[in-house]
């Protein structure tokens, strides 16, 4: 799935936006005296906020750490593998190791769940297709390559492991409830309260924001989780990290 625009901006610079936006719609925003009913509501959606989106952010952030290991874990594979392939002829060593960097680059370009997919399909098809004198080294590699499907499959479920459209529901209608009542709340026309509220409700929206970051892969911490394949690549398979 292709990224939106707003899921590469910084997420400093999001808190600066929402901040000046939320500082402005303290001011503008009329305030309004609420009944102690209408306050417990509050405090039962405010609870309900944080307590429906606090595990959805650890899962996500969960998911995110089990990446990094399935991407670390074929790194090794693949080093380990290409270590392998230098028991071969030299002609066939260096297709086999084309063919691996390849399907690493494509891995790297595409970064979705079947990323990489024909590129692998035409690795094994090599090692099965293979009718040289080396045929035990060869068919070592291949069981490496089946070995290492599960990390791909691995890779596919936790790349799909998303927050659910109902879950997204929830959340919104939850944080427009919380935001609604912190920017009508009548306070004191004084900076430092203005300023404090805008600081409440950047706080709040800033949660919603590393959630989509994290859900779709683009938060700092994902996009860290491809440097042990770039490192094999760049260093022609000397180095992983």
């Amino acid at each position: 799935m292709r990224n939106f625009l707003l899921t590469k901006i910084r997420l400093s610079v999001y808190f600066w936006i929402f901040f000046v936006i939320y500082v402005v719609m303290s001011k503008v925003v009329p305030g309004n005296v609420f009944t102690a009913g209408a306050l417990t509501l509050f405090s039962v959606n405010s609870f309900l906020y944080g307590f429906y989106i606090s595990p959805i952010l650890g899962a996500q952030k969960g998911r995110i750490e089990e990446l990094h290991r399935i991407v670390r874990s074929e790194a090794n594979a693949l080093f380990s593998m290409v270590l392998h392939l230098k028991k071969l002829p030299q002609a066939t060593h260096d297709q086999l190791q084309t063919m691996v960097t390849t399907y690493i680059r494509a891995k790297l370009r595409q970064r979705g769940p079947n990323a990489g997919e024909e590129e692998y399909e035409k690795i094994i098809t090599f090692c099965v297709e293979y009718k040289g004198p080396h045929r035990d080294e060869v068919d070592k590699t291949l069981e490496d390559l089946v070995a290492n499907q599960q990390n791909r499959t691995n890779f596919s479920m936790q790349k799909a492991n998303k927050v659910f459209a109902n879950e997204w529901h929830i959340m919104a209608i939850l944080f427009s409830i919380t935001l609604g009542f912190i920017l009508s709340i009548s306070i004191p026309n004084k900076p430092i309260l203005h300023i404090v509220r805008a600081l409440l409700c950047t706080g709040l929206t800033m949660l919603i924001v590393n959630l989509i970051k994290l859900n779709t892969l683009t938060h700092k911490k994902a996009k860290q989780m491809w440097e042990p394949l770039k490192k094999l690549v760049e260093t022609n398979f000397y180095r992983i990290d």
